[in-house]
């Protein structure tokens, strides 16, 4: 969390470039906002002048012809003001919504890019808080911030003009009071700069707790951890409004302090001015509009010293967001396609594949894979097992290219998995996982998951093979029901067989299984058991399973050990091997033991 603990530069030209970029395509909204800030702030300059007019033209002389079509003037004067502010204050938050749009796209759309590496080392809450907290701070500058501190400079200067082109004596005493404005206006930027970097710091620990803790809800609720994460939370929960409540504390200083400045100014032009209307060397009219002036001259400096912490958050925020943008694509898919054979055939070679998780430059890798090298025939079903963290997975992350390979290779239909395009690549393969994943949406739409070709016959025809139709049929709106985040509303042997389902409808050439039957009871794996057969006919299999009884009828078994392929063959001849796989066979079995024993025995035997 420690990039959300720093501001940073005030200001910063390069990331300023980089965001004025996404304002670029409407710098036509741009321009007219601009217009009309011009527009604005001459009316408003306008306003003093005028009543200047009416008092000392009009009113001191007893005169009211011409009065009334003054009035009209300063009436018009107002309207012309409502609607630059109205068309300014539209234009700008509507600009600032299409870029905030712009960004957000962005950030998802890359990170969809993103390799699984980035997101093993990056938790969910703190990326949710670029895309969310950190975009809203960029909509704030555009919104209050690039375009509308033209217009405070320019009534700024606008008011010092005017104040000086009157009566510059009485102008000076005026800015006497600049220096307490300065004084002041430092204070606030300075102290609200390092509030505001506590509050980040806090908002992106919130959004990392409540992420990680509602989504293992079950755990905590299991493991009766309510009370213990309350009071961590609490704890959290408090320091961050703690910080709120130090920058409430400068904002409720500020803001008084410049209007007693405002005040002093007010009441120094009285003091001086009103002398000078006594000795006849200013008009009354002069003295009330130099009075309103310097009401409205305090007025943009405040709010400059606002803008400044807008500014100072925007550059924060955008330095994390383009830190996020710049993260390099690890998996990228090849300049040049290479052309996948059709038909596909679904012969899969791994070359001597070495492969570690953590690659530090300098340091020795922790190999995970270790010159591994087999070969999956079109159409072959193979089993893979091994002790828990024997590589098991790491082999099907690498050849859907989650990871690429560090040494060696990984062929299908004897082309590199890397020269082939990644949509065409992933679209060879079905994975099932032991952990399903399900979308808030329809049943139908899970098992389609967005794609057109897939039509509610295709759906219901799967759902059938795989003996998912009876449960679906008892949902109450069928193939229509709405389905929670996660599932949730779901058993797991319901969602297993749903990701059955789905694979199924893909079509694929390739059938990975992940641990696909771990979580299902036995009598909903004699279920589905005559569905995986329909499942893997004429298609090449790939099965990770912990159950052995899962695979013993594969045409070839792998045995993975420490990242080594130490044992192939089939289950009779890996049996009279008396080997690894031996050991796991004869602990699964003997006495009755059920196969999904506790996997720890499991890793204990094989390292015996």
């Amino acid at each position: 969390m420690q990039d959300d603990d720093v501001l940073g530069k005030a200001y910063d030209a390069r990331l300023m470039r980089r965001l004025l970029q996404y304002l670029r395509p409407y710098w036509r909204s741009v321009a007219a906002a601009f217009v009309t800030i011009l527009v604005g702030g001459a009316a408003s300059l306008v306003q003093p002048y005028l009543i200047k007019i009416a008092i000392d033209r009009f009113i001191a002389a007893r005169q009211l012809a011409g009065l009334d079509r003054l009035a009209g003037i300063y009436l018009a004067v107002l309207a012309v003001a409502f609607v630059a502010e109205y068309a300014q204050t539209w234009t700008m938050q509507l600009t600032g919504q299409r870029i905030m749009f712009d960004l957000r796209m962005a950030i998802y759309g890359h990170l969809q890019r993103l390799d699984l590496r980035y997101y093993d080392r990056n938790p969910v809450g703190r990326l949710m808080t670029r895309v969310t907290s950190d975009v809203d701070v960029i909509n704030d500058l555009f919104t209050s911030g690039v375009v509308t501190v033209f217009g405070d400079v320019f009534t700024l200067v606008g008011i010092m003009g005017m104040m000086l082109w009157m009566n510059w004596r009485l102008a000076l005493v005026a800015f006497a009071v600049l220096p307490l404005i300065v004084a002041v206006a430092q204070w606030f930027r300075r102290n609200v700069r390092d509030s505001y970097r506590v509050v980040r710091g806090w908002i992106a620990r919130i959004n990392a707790f409540l992420q990680e803790n509602i989504t293992g809800m079950s755990t905590v609720q299991l493991f009766r951890r309510e009370g213990l994460n309350f009071a961590r939370f609490d704890d959290i929960d408090r320091k961050h409004r703690d910080a709120n409540i130090d920058s409430i504390f400068y904002y409720a200083v500020f803001y008084p302090a410049i209007e007693f400045v405002s005040t002093l100014a007010t009441a120094l032009i009285i003091w001086y001015g009103g002398a000078s209307v006594l000795r006849n060397t200013l008009t009354l009219g002069a003295l009330v509009a130099f009075i309103q002036y310097s009401q409205r001259f305090f007025r943009p400096i405040s709010d400059m010293s606002e803008k400044f912490n807008v500014l100072q958050s925007a550059m924060a925020s955008s330095e994390r967001i383009f830190k996020l943008l710049d993260e390099p694509v690890a998996v990228m898919p090849p300049a040049k396609p290479a052309r996948r054979p059709a038909p596909a055939q679904g012969h899969i070679r791994f070359e001597d594949v070495w492969f570690a998780y953590i690659a530090e430059a300098g340091a020795a890798p922790n190999w995970v894979l270790k010159d591994v090298t087999f070969d999956v025939r079109p159409g072959e079903r193979v089993g893979i097992v091994g002790a828990t963290g024997s590589g098991k997975t790491t082999l099907v992350n690498l050849l859907l290219r989650f990871y690429d390979v560090q040494r060696g290779r990984i062929t299908i239909d004897g082309v590199d998995v890397r020269s082939l395009d990644l949509g065409d690549l992933r679209g060879l393969f079905s994975l099932v996982l032991q952990d399903v994943h399900l979308f808030s949406g329809t049943v139908a739409d899970n098992i389609r998951l967005g794609n057109p070709a897939i039509d509610d016959d295709r759906v219901r025809h799967a759902a059938r093979a795989v003996h998912a139709e009876p449960f679906i049929e008892r949902l109450p709106g069928g193939y229509a029901s709405a389905v929670a985040e996660r599932g949730a509303t779901l058993s797991v042997g319901q969602k297993q067989l749903l990701s059955f389902a789905r694979a199924l409808a893909f079509d694929p050439r390739v059938l990975i299984l992940d641990e696909a039957t771990s979580s299902i009871d036995t009598e909903t794996e004699l279920v589905i058991r005559d569905a995986l057969r329909v499942l893997m006919a004429n298609r090449t299999t790939i099965a990770i399973a912990h159950r052995l009884s899962t695979i013993q009828d594969m045409d070839k078994i792998l045995v993975l050990h420490k990242g080594q392929l130490r044992e192939s063959g089939t289950h009779q001849e890996l049996l009279a091997h008396r080997g690894i796989y031996f050991k796991l066979f004869e602990l699964q079995y003997k006495g009755g033991e059920a196969p999904d024993r506790d996997r720890r025995d499991e890793q204990a035997a094989v390292e015996g």
